[in-house]
Formats: C-alpha cells, sequence, structure tokens
C-alpha cells in the first residue's frame, strides 16, 4: 500500500474525509476508489459514494476477497444511514463471513453491529438483544466501542430502560472522547437528547403534561391503571392486557380512562367508537355487547359499571387510572415517528420499518406533503421523503414493541 493511501485511511480513521480525499481524489486505482467512496459517505453524498465502492469491488476481482468485503460492509453502512434497508442480508452476512475467515475482527464485528442496527430500526428488539448479546466488547477499539454501547443504549430506551439507556450513553461518550472523532461524540449526543425529549403525555383527570422517557418507566412500575396508547394496552401492577386487535374495545378503555373517575355518556362513547352522529337503538344495543366484551377483557384490572348517564371505570387495586398518548397525535403519527430522526427516508424504507403496505405508505407520505408537513427531494426509486425535527414532536421509542413483562 502506497503512502497516499496509508495517509488517507488514517485520515478516514481520524474522522477526516475532507483529508482523505485530498490525497487520492485524482486516483482511480481500487483502494483509493474504496476510500473515495467511505469519504463521500462520510460527507453525505451517498448516490456517489455507492457508485465508487461498488467500482472498487469490481477493482479489486476475485483474488482479494477481503478487501471486496470491505467494500461490501461500507456500502451496506450507507445503506442504514441513507434509511435503504432494502440491502441483502445476505450479502452483508457472507462478506462478515469472509472478513472472520480473513483475521479482519475489526470489520467483521462491524458489519455485525450494522445488522443489530438494522434490527433495531425497525424495532426487531428480540433479535437484536441476541445478536447483540454474542458481540464482546472488551477488546474493540474506542471507535467500535461507540457502535456498541449507542446499540446497547437504543434497545434500552426501546425497553424502557432510561438508567440502562443513561450508563450507555455515559460509557459511549467516554468512549468517543478515547477515539477523538467528532462525529462520534456528535452521534452519542444527539441519541442522549431524546432522554431530555418528551416521549409520551399523560392524559389524567382531565389534564395532561409531557413525560420524559424515565417518567414513562416510573409510571408503568406503579400501581396505576395505565390505559397505553402508545401501544393499544392497558396494564397495572404487571398485567397487561392487549387490545391491539380490538380497536372498538380500546376506544372505550381510553374514553373511560380519560374521564375517570367521572362517567362517560352513551352518546358520547357511541360518537367515539362507532363514529355515529345520531344514537339510535342498534348503536345503543351494540354498544351494551362492547362494553359486555370489555368488562371481560379488563376482568384483572378494572370493572365497568352502568351509571344513570353511562359507564364509569371501576379499577380492582389500583388509585389511579390514566391515558399515556404520544406527545403529538395525528393521523400520521408513526409515519412522522420515523422522519422525525432527521434522516432521508424512502416510501419503501418507511413501509418496512412500519410493517405497512408500501402504497399504505405513499398515501401518508402524499397527504402529509399536501399539507406541507413533509417534503420529498429526488425522483423515481432516488426519492426521499425527511422533516426537520420538532422538539416534543413523536419519537419512535413508543412505537408498538413488546412491553416489559414485569
Amino acid at each position: 500500500m502506497d503512502s497516499l493511501i496509508t495517509a488517507a485511511a488514517r485520515a478516514l480513521a481520524v474522522g477526516d474525509p475532507i483529508g482523505a480525499l485530498k490525497r487520492v481524489a485524482l486516483r482511480d486505482d481500487a483502494p483509493a476508489l474504496a476510500l473515495r467512496g467511505i469519504a463521500m459517505g462520510r460527507l453525505g453524498d451517498f448516490v456517489r459514494a455507492k457508485d465508487l465502492l461498488r467500482r472498487a469491488a469490481r477493482g479489486f476481482g476475485p483474488r482479494e476477497p477481503m478487501a471486496r468485503a470491505r467494500c461490501v460492509v461500507a456500502e451496506a453502512e450507507i445503506a442504514l444511514v441513507s434509511r435503504d434497508l432494502g440491502f441483502p442480508a445476505k450479502t452483508l452476512d457472507a462478506a462478515r463471513v469472509t472478513l472472520e475467515k480473513h483475521g479482519d475482527a475489526a470489520n467483521a464485528t462491524h458489519a455485525r453491529y450494522l445488522e443489530v442496527r438494522l434490527l433495531l430500526l425497525v424495532g426487531r428488539l428480540d433479535e437484536a438483544e441476541r445478536m447483540l448479546g454474542d458481540l464482546d466488547p472488551a477488546p474493540f477499539p474506542p471507535a467500535l466501542r461507540v457502535g456498541h454501547e449507542l446499540v446497547v443504549a437504543g434497545i434500552a430506551m426501546r425497553r424502557l430502560r432510561s438508567g440502562a439507556a443513561r450508563a450507555a450513553l455515559a460509557r459511549a461518550a467516554q468512549a468517543a472522547q478515547r477515539a477523538g472523532i467528532a462525529a462520534l461524540t456528535a452521534e452519542v449526543e444527539s441519541t442522549a437528547r431524546l432522554l431530555i425529549m418528551p416521549a409520551a403525555r399523560l392524559i389524567a383527570r382531565g389534564g395532561e403534561h409531557p413525560l420524559l422517557l424515565e417518567d414513562v418507566e416510573a409510571l408503568l412500575a406503579s400501581k396505576a391503571v395505565v390505559v397505553d396508547a402508545c401501544r393499544h394496552v392497558v396494564r397495572s401492577i404487571g398485567t397487561a392486557v392487549s387490545l391491539t386487535r380490538r380497536p372498538v374495545l380500546f376506544t372505550l378503555a381510553r374514553a373511560l380512562a380519560e374521564a375517570w373517575p367521572e362517567d362517560v355518556s352513551r352518546g358520547t362513547l357511541i360518537a367515539q367508537a362507532f363514529r355515529g352522529k345520531h344514537a339510535d337503538e342498534s348503536h345503543r344495543a351494540r354498544l351494551r355487547v362492547e362494553i359486555g366484551r370489555l368488562r371481560r377483557a379488563l376482568r384483572p384490572l378494572a370493572g365497568v359499571r352502568a351509571t344513570a348517564q353511562g359507564f364509569v371505570l371501576e379499577p380492582r387495586v389500583a388509585r389511579e387510572v390514566v391515558v399515556l398518548a404520544r406527545p403529538v397525535e395525528e393521523e400520521h403519527a408513526a409515519v412522522f415517528a420515523f422522519l422525525a430522526d432527521g434522516e432521508a427516508w424512502s416510501s419503501s424504507a418507511l413501509s418496512l420499518a412500519l410493517r405497512a403496505s408500501q402504497r399504505t405508505v405513499q398515501r401518508a407520505l402524499d397527504e402529509l406533503a399536501a399539507s406541507g408537513k413533509v417534503q420529498s427531494i429526488g425522483r423515481g426509486r432516488a426519492r426521499r421523503w425527511m422533516t426537520p425535527p420538532v422538539p416534543g414532536f413523536t419519537t419512535t421509542l413508543l412505537l408498538p414493541a413488546p412491553l416489559p413483562s414485569g
């Protein structure tokens, strides 16, 4: 490896992509193309970066499998950052195996972290946690240690373990300082800000106020009956009743919880649950049926008593009934939650992350764009959607995912 290639690689290692480009910008040999691709990715030109890395992989050829595998890993990282979630997992896994076989433990581990980060991004927490458990961060260099701790913090936040998240972020900050790479420090600080931004709203006794992640954790550990409008679950004292597949029952439960300790009239319940403007006898009969189903579903946590005007919740053990809701509730709040990370998303990537059809996601994006809430860049397959992060806006932290079982 010649001196310019060595100097460019060192510049990239310390977070100086401009310095790397100054040394190899005019060269078209495979090592230079690979370094140029990584540098362009660091500077945000993802399309150019992917093209350079693919050219580099072709240039290395079959006789240099480790160099080609490194190009694949670099391209996979660019795909993840640019929210191109369709990058083939088998290709990345094959590159990781090649790197392990040739003794490049650092890049093989980095490839594994990219897999974990993708799983975390799309909400597959159990798989991400299992994969992370197979990695021992002790021998990692500082830069890889930052990535490890950020993944640990991300899983902890989605699991509502604020203490573990803070500890992981503190370790990440120390590792970033040792690495001396400004971009890593900025990433740690950006992640840490999630802990001081509202993650949800508490609605109780006619009032509401924002909650930090640690407040949500404390609330779910309390003895209150919590109607969780983020995940469509009703829970208290270690017992959880999922109403995810029963939207009418959840609507009734939320209406009763928001009014507690007062009752809710039958007309109001009919309007909210069935969207009926005028309550007739058929609506009232249906309400009686659905209230009976709600009683059976919530029996471990609360009763539903009929009153002269309507119905009221009666918790069995808890002394408080509250509603946990997203910071901002809109029709397409889940789409906003992903766009709020400040990255540019394709509709196909959002479809994968939200586990919804691409047509549904595209329709939501078109409606949001028509109202000026999101904007698109590019055309065709290169089209991406984004919106700047807004303090207090909805986040992905409380999007549907398995709740703590305790």
